[in-house]
């Protein structure tokens, strides 16, 4: 335990933080695995409304600074990458 005053305030603000990521962060991933479901089973409007969330919510918790942009960036391309090859 923290003796330092800024540290004890410190603590408190990175619990709150680390709540408030894991909000954006597990959003982001019940996104991507429902979305990856529907692609999965081969359901094509479901899975295009459910790849369109998940982009979403990782554009958010991008935007937040929860995950790198680049990370978002690569998670949506794979993510396109199997909704694509559905549409083939």
């Amino acid at each position: 335990m923290a003796n330092i005053k800024s540290q004890i305030k410190r603590n408190k603000q990175n619990q709150a933080q680390r709540l408030r990521n894991r909000v954006y962060r597990g959003s982001a991933r019940t996104y991507v695995r429902k979305a990856m479901a529907a692609i999965h089973a081969e359901d094509v409007e479901k899975s295009k409304a459910e790849v369109a969330k998940a982009i979403k919510a990782l554009d958010k918790a991008a935007s937040k600074g929860v995950i790198h942009k680049n990370n978002a960036a690569r998670r949506k391309s794979r993510l396109m990458a199997h909704y694509n090859s559905l549409q083939d």
